[in-house]
């Protein structure tokens, strides 16, 4: 059975930085494309930053120069770091995999939160 574990999340000021781990079982992670997502309160799931197995990364257009995706695959771990964090940041932030021919795993979400 799949599994990712985020860890890292926490509470911090505005401008901050935080750095998100996710790590998942077997070869889940060095084999595909992994994505980070946020959910804040009352609102939808959205697609933060992706990096494929070729390590290009992609981005929101809200965290772009703000924040790295980036994979070690020898620990089967995709990070996300996070600088000048803003208090509109704040969400539980989730890690997810897709795997051919299209299931998709999830983690069980970290809380960061943004004080102003």
């Amino acid at each position: 059975q799949v599994q990712l574990v985020e860890s890292g999340g926490g509470l911090v000021q505005a401008g901050g930085s935080l750095r998100l781990s996710c790590v998942g079982s077997g070869t889940i992670v060095r084999n595909n494309a992994m994505n980070w997502y946020r959910q804040a309160p009352g609102k939808q799931r959205e697609l933060v930053a992706t990096i494929t197995g070729r390590g290009s990364t992609n981005y929101a257009e809200s965290v772009k120069g703000r924040f790295t995706i980036s994979r070690l695959d020898a620990k089967n771990t995709v990070y996300l770091q996070m600088n000048s964090l803003k208090p509109e940041d704040t969400a539980v932030y989730f890690c997810n995999a897709v795997e051919p021919p299209g299931f998709k795993y999830w983690g069980q979400g970290t809380q960061v939160t943004v004080s102003s």
